[in-house]
This record gives structure tokens, sequence and C-alpha cells, in this order.
């Protein structure tokens, strides 16, 4: 009779005991991204860095406080339908607690999904136009391609010599994406006199751009920004070289991925320079060093590459959103992972991104830019400090 009372109140014990746990459950993450469409190449190392990073998380780290990260990726093939329908099975199949969304289009067409099912989401492609109002639920990484234009013409003013305005032409595609660079740098050129002589755009399928190129070269062009992918550059130089037309070739952050510099090889010649806003190796920085640790650990790059370095920001980004959900709320969902994203004020890290500053009608993230210099051996030579478009005074390292 004893024993049986003593095993029934242990029982009850351990009954108690596990209702009052907390039970870790498994953080949901959608990732809708292009893996097989034009620009692809970027879209797969993004894919690859965030799911590295995951699972960083998830073997390093323990998950977020027990919670292991799930990802859950659907290839969009480039096309807005696609794109849609993912987010839409997130919301509704898989129920997520947050979103990666990929293109300028993509994220565009997902933001009115997003906002019904209040899922926060951050958008690969910084496209200022996804933060046009309302914001709610819809995030960027870092500064947008706005910043890229007000950075870019500002390193042209102060690089350019001589005393007429410095001549500068667009070559972009004819989408979203491209189009994202085409008012922002009318209204600063403007307001730095500088002569915006040309307006080219393309669509992304295009394989040779001779006419482009002769277009701009007779409008005078002496500085071309390009808002295309690796790819496509690759063929504005071929164009160029074969026309004999030698502008000062300007990009924003999007301008490589892995097989850039090996489709590139003798065609670089080190005459491209980009806004890039992130860390990089010679920064000997901890979010650089972060970053070694997966090169070592998964082997998917063996060398610093901006399209994993996104991947890896944003799912850093999530990581950090999932662990201030938690610290505050004890549960990790989409409500309480949007009030953690929202209440991000100077997020450090490590270098790797400015710091972050979200706030509920400022999704921006930050507005730091930095220009670089590719060099045709893959290396990444910072030509400026880090500052602020518009504000801060910009000074010329090499």
């Amino acid at each position: 009779m004893k024993r049986r009372f003593w095993i029934t109140i242990l029982a009850s014990v351990f009954l108690v005991a596990g209702v009052g746990s907390v039970e870790a459950k498994t953080i949901k993450v959608g990732a809708a991204i292009n893996l097989t469409g034009p620009a692809s190449s970027w879209g797969q190392f993004h894919e690859k860095g965030q799911r590295d990073y995951f699972r960083y998380v998830n073997e390093v780290k323990g998950g977020v406080f027990g919670n292991k990260i799930e990802m859950i990726s659907v290839d969009t093939a480039y096309k807005v339908p696609e794109a849609q329908a993912a987010v839409n099975r997130f919301v509704l199949q898989d129920k997520v607690d947050m979103i990666a969304t990929w293109g300028a289009g993509e994220g565009l067409a997902a933001k009115p999904i997003v906002q019904k099912y209040k899922v926060p989401t951050i958008n690969y492609s910084t496209s200022w136009e996804i933060l046009e109002k309302p914001v709610d639920y819809m995030y960027l990484p870092f500064g947008s391609y706005k910043m890229d234009c007000y950075a870019v013409f500002e390193y042209i003013k102060a690089i350019h010599k001589g005393k007429e305005a410095p001549k500068v032409g667009l070559l972009t595609y004819n989408n979203a994406y491209g189009r994202s660079i085409h008012a922002p740098s009318r209204e600063y050129a403007e307001k730095l006199g500088i002569n915006l002589v040309a307006v080219e755009e393309f669509p992304p399928k295009t394989v040779d751009l001779n006419t482009e190129l002769l277009r701009l070269q007779k409008a005078g062009a002496e500085y071309i920004f390009m808002q295309m992918l690796p790819s496509a550059i690759i063929t504005a130089f071929k164009s160029a070289d074969r026309i004999n037309y030698s502008p000062f070739f300007l990009g924003t952050w999007t301008s490589t991925d892995p097989d850039f510099f090996k489709m590139g090889k003798g065609l670089i010649k080190d005459r491209l320079t980009i806004q890039f806003p992130g860390g990089l190796p010679s920064d000997k920085s901890k979010g650089i060093a972060v970053m070694r640790e997966l090169w070592k650990r998964y082997k998917t790059v063996d060398k610093f590459d901006a399209s994993y370095w996104e991947g890896v920001v944003i799912g850093m980004i999530m990581e950090r959103a999932f662990i201030r959900a938690y610290e505050k709320n004890k549960v990790i969902n989409p409500e309480t992972v949007n009030a953690a994203l929202e209440s991000f004020n100077k997020e450090d890290f490590g270098g790797l991104v400015p710091a972050i500053t979200y706030t509920k009608d400022d999704h921006s993230a930050s507005f730091t830019a930095r220009m670089v210099k590719l060099k045709e051996d893959g290396s990444f030579v910072p030509l400026t400090n880090f500052y602020v478009p518009g504000k801060d005074k910009i000074k010329l390292l090499k």
C-alpha cells in the first residue's frame, strides 16, 4: 500500500513538472528565392548562406534558447506568381514565423500577403519601393538602392577631374530591380550638379549590349552606373571592349557572385567599383570571423562572396529577432518576432553589416555606405570610409 502511494506521488510530481516546463518548438522560416531563373546564381548563394548560418545556430549554439530553426525553401524561378504562391503556402500551410523574399518585383507582390497575415518578411532586394507606405511587416537588411545611388554619385563627384560636370549614363535591366535606381539617380544627379546624359535599359535575357553601349558612348557618358546582375556586367565589359569604349564602370552591391570572377577572367581588369555596405576580410572584424568559420565548417564557399554574405546577414538578423522575441515574451511567433524587430536600436552584428535600427515607421535598417573596388583576382578593396550619404563627408582611401 505504501509503495503504491509513493508511486502515485512521484507520478504527480513529474506530471506537474512537465506541465510547468517550456517545450522547445521548431522555429519555421520560409524562403521564397530564385534558384533556377535568370540571375539565379545570386539566389542560390543567398539560400546557401542563410541555410548555413541557421545550421550553425542549430549545431553550434544549440538553436535559439533550445528552439531549432527550420528553413523551408521554395524556388520562385524569378517569377512573381511563383513568389506569391510560395508566400501563400508559407503563411497558410507551413505556418512560418518569418519569411525571406527575393527580387524587387517579388517582394512588392508578396507585400499585401504578408501584411494581410501579419508575418514579418525581409526582402533580399533592397529596392526602396518595398518600404513605401504602408511599411508594416516588410523589412530590408541594410540601406536601399536609393542609398546606393546617393553613395555612387557622391563618389563620382569626389573623384571627377576637370571643370565640366561629370557625364553619367545609367545601364540597367528593364524590370523593377533595374529601374529602382532611375528616379533616385535623376534626383541626386541634379542636386550634385552631375549631368545624367542617358538611361539605357534592357531585358535580363539579353546576350549582347553593343547597341546600349554605343548609345551611351555617343551621349558622352564618362561614367556608367549599372543596376544588373553579374553575368550582364560581364556582357557589358565584352561590348565595351568590342566598340573600344572605356568609361568608368560603377555598380551596386549586387554586382558579384561566385561565378563572376571565373566568367570575368581577363575582362574585369580592375575596372568595376561598387557600393558595398558590409564587412570585408580586410576589416578583420568579429562578423568576418563568423563568416570564416562557416567557410571552414560547411565548405559552401572558400572565400568572401557578396551573395553568400547577404544570406548570412539575413540569417543573423532573423536569429537576433528570435532571440529578442524569446527574451521578452518566452514565445517565438510572427507577432513577437515583428515586435522584436521594431525594437532593434543600433543592433551590432560584429561589423558584418552596419548597425541596424528598426522602428514602427522605418524598416530600412541603416543608411551607411562605402565604395569598394573589385579586382580581377576576386578581392574587394575599400576605396572610402563608411559614410552616410547626404550627411557624412566622404573620405577617399585610395
